[in-house]
């Protein structure tokens, strides 16, 4: 009796130290705002330590934490698995930012909802996703280099720099970091390490040259995700009075920072045309529709660039905005490409004529060159150009990473540029599946699904959201969630040719060779009544290891100009051909260095 009394008070000790680890768990930062994730923590926990932990299924977790029906099917709806990832995740976040030594370890492992609590010392240690993007009102200023012949103004520089960062301390807009003084001045070095090391997002450098009496200030506000220079300006001044010299300088400063940070978006060349709002709100609704990514959304937002022409024959962003949705339309296999093509190419350069300095011209040009000319070396310079002229519109960095660097093989570079889109539009769905996107070119599959669930978090009903992960289950060996990834995708977008094929594929892989070939004879009738990319069948050619069919469709998508072959270089589906001559023959027509 003694022994089991002890026994007992073992299991009560230790079921009391879980609770108070989960109190500490669902107080910190990682849980703080996390209300979803912590009922769902809460809820396995404390059926564990109550010895109901072999009762939580994925059913069970979904009526009773999530509030879904009796009805419930997890085959159809994806929610408990999705939010079993995150809190994986942040569970790994709050134990590599913030539990100190000694803290006990609670762990969901793979594959079920029960879970375990041990010595946080066994803790798996897991790389930070992505750096941490910084707040666009985050600032530094670099010491003013001395270009004076006879570098004498090293005092009137440190003086310069001083009064800047007492004047911008003081700007309850600006957040400034610190600089290391011991840092070299006035060099790009200085400037690289500004934006990386520092995370500052915007950096004040300049120098000071003096000929006689007469000095020349050259100041500079540089976008550091860009490197492009936002502003520069001169100031001529006699020293006569240096410190009134520094305070003007100071102050002009200031004074362009706050109008950097109050400008926003509206700073952005799409500024509303004041004479024509109805114009204005045209093309406000078709960017929304457009942004949808749906069939029925693409054909709404071609009606409403084309009104916003209508009513303003220059409005150059209502062309980039129709150049847009044409490729689009071409891009997720809605139209032929050649159907789009020539409008996709005309509206664009029509809109670069209408206004050279918009960034969504050249933004809409540079994608034409990338995925209808596979204009490498023109895209570049266009998506340059578009950056230089408004390093914070979304589009421009989201695109430059998918249709420009993604295909030339930088794929670090274009997480970067996709880290950067997310920053500066946090609710597109499309630029979060996108970033998705290249980590699975990256194959970092668990980077890959910490972003699918982060964009069906966005939005349940985005069904290219559960495409991508389709593909990263896929990649993972993991058949039965890939296609139930692709089921719920075709629930949301039944016409969509794109889902169906992946499934297709799926199957095929899986070994379910009939289902596959079902679905090769449903797309042949679709194609009967509509375009069917034959990319797509390609895919599931390939992956019915009917080698000779499967080039005979992807010959055809050369011949078509698919958009889904600018990805051939990365797409972890294609590695198995890449050493076939056959495919290199057709590979090397993209004209990829």
């Amino acid at each position: 009796m003694a022994l089991q009394g002890s026994t007992a008070e073992l299991a009560k000790d230790a079921n009391a130290k879980v609770s108070e680890q989960l109190n500490r768990i669902l107080a910190s930062k990682a849980f703080r705002q996390a209300d979803r994730l912590k009922r769902f923590l809460t809820f396995i926990v404390e059926e564990t330590i109550a010895g109901r932990g072999e009762r939580l299924k994925e059913f069970v977790v979904g009526v009773e934490v999530f509030g879904k029906p009796e009805s419930f099917d997890p085959r159809n709806d994806p929610i408990v698995r999705v939010q079993a990832r995150r809190l994986r995740a942040q569970l790994t976040r709050y134990y590599r930012e913030e539990a100190p030594d000694g803290e006990l370890l609670i762990e969901l492992p793979k594959g079920g909802y029960a879970p375990v609590f041990k010595p946080f010392k066994n803790a798996p240690v897991r790389r930070s996703m992505s750096p941490t993007l910084v707040s666009r009102n985050t600032a530094v200023v670099l010491p003013f280099a001395d270009h004076s012949a006879a570098r004498d103004q090293e005092y009137f520089c440190q003086g310069l720099h001083q009064e800047i960062i007492h004047t911008l301390a003081g700007t309850e807009s600006i957040r400034l970091v610190a600089w290391n003084e011991g840092s070299p001045a006035g060099t790009q070095v200085a400037v690289k390490e500004a934006a990386e090391r520092l995370n500052a997002a915007l950096i004040v450098t300049g120098s000071v040259r003096k000929a006689g009496s007469e000095a020349r200030i050259t100041v500079n506000l540089v976008d550091a995700s860009s490197g492009c220079y936002l502003w520069s300006g001169t100031i001529d001044r006699t020293l006569d009075n240096i410190f009134a010299v520094q305070e003007e300088v100071a102050h002009t400063v200031a004074e362009h920072l706050k109008r950097e940070l109050a400008g926003g978006v509206q700073s952005r060349n799409v500024r509303r045309p004041m004479e024509n709002m109805a114009a204005y709100n045209l093309y406000l609704q078709g960017r929304y529709h457009l942004n949808q990514r749906t069939e029925e959304g693409l054909r709404k937002a071609v009606e409403f660039f084309e009104k916003a022409i209508v009513e303003n024959a220059q409005y150059a962003q209502a062309y980039s905005g129709l150049s847009d949705a044409y490729g689009l339309l071409g891009h997720y296999g809605v139209l032929a490409p050649a159907e789009v093509w020539t409008k996709a190419a005309s509206n664009a350069a029509w809109a670069v004529l209408q206004d050279e300095n918009a960034a969504e011209a050249h933004t809409s040009l540079a994608h034409v060159k990338s995925t209808q000319d596979w204009d490498w070396l023109g895209a570049e310079r266009e998506f340059q150009r578009a950056l230089a002229l408004d390093p914070r519109y979304p589009t421009a960095h989201h695109w430059y990473a998918m249709s420009c660097l993604g295909p030339l093989g930088r794929l670090d570079q274009a997480c970067e540029e996709m880290m950067l889109a997310q920053a500066l539009d946090p609710i597109s769905s499309i630029i979060a599946r996108d970033l998705a996107r290249v980590h699975y070119y990256r194959q970092d599959y668990d980077a890959a699904l910490e972003q699918c669930d982060h964009t069906i978090e966005l939005n349940p009903h985005f069904s290219p959201a559960y495409w991508i992960l389709g593909l990263v289950q896929e990649q993972r060996g993991d058949f039965d969630e890939s296609a139930a990834a692709f089921q719920r995708a075709i629930r949301l977008a039944p016409q969509s040719p794109l889902m169906q094929a992946a499934l297709g594929r799926t199957f095929a892989l899986s070994g379910k060779q009939s289902e596959a070939l079902r679905i090769l004879r449903q797309l042949s009738e679709l194609a009967e009544r509509r375009y069917v990319s034959p990319f797509e069948l390609a895919s599931i050619y390939f992956a019915l290891e009917q080698s000779d069919e499967g080039f005979q469709w992807l010959a055809k998508a050369f011949q078509d100009r698919c958009f889904e072959l600018i990805s051939l270089r990365v797409d972890p589906r294609w590695k198995s051909l890449r050493g076939n001559p056959r495919f290199q023959k057709l590979f090397d027509q993209l004209g990829l260095p």
